[in-house]
Parts: C-alpha cells; sequence; structure tokens
C-alpha cells in the first residue's frame, strides 16, 4: 500500500514538472506572435488611440532594447583578444589573392611568414570591432515605429538586414583608419612587405598584390553582422535571455 502511494506520489509530481516546463516554454514561444499580432493591427503611431499607446510604445521599447543588449554582447566578444582569431565561423584568412604566395612560401619552408600575416590581419579587426558599439546604439535609437514593425513582420534576420543597410557605410568609415593603423602598430604592413619580397625573389612566380586594410574591414564587418544574425535569431525565440525587467513586463513572463 505504501509502495503504491509512493509511485502515485512520483507519478504525479511528474506530470507537474512537465505541464510546468511546457506552460513555461510556450509562453516563450508566443512571446514574439504576441507582439506581432499587436502591432499588425496599426495602421500607423497616430491612429492608436491614448489608451493603447503605453503598451505599444512598450513593445517597441523592448524590442530595441533587446536588439541593444545583443548588439552590445556581441562587440564585447568580437572586439577581445582572439575574438576573431580562434573563431573559425568568422576567422580572417589572407585574402584569396595571396594564396599562391602562401603555397609558394610554405614549399620552401617560410609559411611562418604568412601564418604570422594572418594573425595581425585578425588583431587589427579585433581592435576596429569596438567602434561598432555606439553605430548600433544609435541606428537602434533611430528606429521609427514603422521600422519595428516592419523587423516584426518580416524574417528571422530583417533587424540585421536593418543594421547593414543603415550602418554599413558608418561602420566602413569608423573602422578603416583603426584597421589602417592596427596593421601598422602589429607589424601587418612589414610583415606584408617582407613576406612579398622573399616571395618575388622566388623564380617564375606571378605578381599579385592585395589590399589589407579594405580586406580586414570588410571582413570585419561580415563577421559582427554574422554574430548580430545569431543574437537576433537568439531574441525572437526568447527575449527573457537578455534578462532586463522590461522585457519581462511586456512579454509576461515574470
Amino acid at each position: 500500500m505504501k509502495s503504491c502511494k509512493k509511485i502515485t506520489g512520483v507519478v504525479i509530481l511528474t506530470i507537474i514538472f512537465f505541464s510546468t516546463s511546457m506552460i513555461w516554454k510556450n509562453a516563450e514561444a508566443k512571446w514574439w506572435d504576441k507582439g506581432v499580432d499587436v502591432l499588425k493591427t496599426i495602421k500607423s503611431n497616430k491612429a492608436v488611440s491614448g489608451a493603447a499607446q503605453p503598451g505599444i510604445d512598450e513593445i517597441a521599447k523592448a524590442f530595441k532594447e533587446a536588439l541593444s543588449i545583443g548588439s552590445k554582447n556581441v562587440v564585447s566578444k568580437l572586439g577581445q583578444v582572439d575574438g576573431f582569431n580562434k573563431d573559425p565561423a568568422i576567422h580572417i584568412p589572407l585574402p584569396e589573392k595571396l594564396n599562391t604566395v602562401k603555397t609558394m612560401l610554405s614549399k620552401f619552408g617560410m609559411s611562418q611568414i604568412t601564418d604570422d600575416l594572418e594573425l595581425k590581419l585578425n588583431r587589427a579587426a579585433e581592435a576596429a570591432t569596438p567602434k561598432a558599439k555606439k553605430l548600433f546604439l544609435k541606428s537602434i535609437k533611430e528606429m521609427s515605429f514603422e521600422d519595428v514593425k516592419k523587423i516584426y513582420n518580416g524574417p528571422k534576420d530583417s533587424a540585421t538586414k536593418y543594421f547593414q543597410k543603415t550602418m554599413s557605410p558608418a561602420l566602413d568609415k569608423e573602422m578603416k583608419p583603426i584597421v589602417e593603423k592596427s596593421l601598422s602598430e602589429v607589424g601587418a604592413v612589414k610583415t606584408y612587405d617582407n613576406m612579398m619580397g622573399k616571395y618575388k625573389a622566388l623564380p617564375f612566380v606571378p605578381d599579385v598584390k592585395a589590399d589589407l586594410t579594405d580586406y580586414v574591414v570588410q571582413r570585419g564587418m561580415d563577421g559582427i553582422f554574422h554574430y548580430i544574425a545569431k543574437e537576433e535569431e537568439a531574441i525572437r525565440e526568447n527575449p527573457v535571455r537578455q534578462t532586463t525587467a522590461l522585457l519581462k513586463k511586456v512579454f509576461s513572463l515574470k
């Protein structure tokens, strides 16, 4: 009899546990749909009544807050030592134009030179990445109510595409002098010249040339937006991972 009661108790606790887990999981899954449903009913910001306005403003504000936190996380992660270098997803290899140089020098036991240059390219990207922080925050701040609606209703990378469109020219401009300075400071320019000198000393090799600054800036931006897309996907799935009071309040996930 006692054994039967114990088994019954365990079954009840198990049911409660899984039921609670499913309720929480469903709540997380529906938060985005909730925001979409609210925003779809709005024709314009002016058309919303005074009573409904605060809630809608909070949804837009919460979304912007999640994007702000996500972008800060990305910049912080990539803007540190080995943020690019030791990440296989965004590690910056030598430009394709220099593949011939790498192959030829490797045959003569001089691969260390190209490996050193590759490391320094990644260091330059890591040094320039922090410049992206203020541009993300500026872009998010300037998002209009219509921008937020379009992002909500668009594909899962809508926010990332929005950032690429609004930020790329400014980000390129901000990163370029940092990359150029960093390439010089870490000795990449000297290493490149040394590498090319040894390469050209080899017989019968084709002439090659690469713009390291433009290359690192572009690959650096690609790496940043790669992880912004990852953050956006995570935000859409569960904004509470950002753990802010506003997000929990707006999406009723207390």
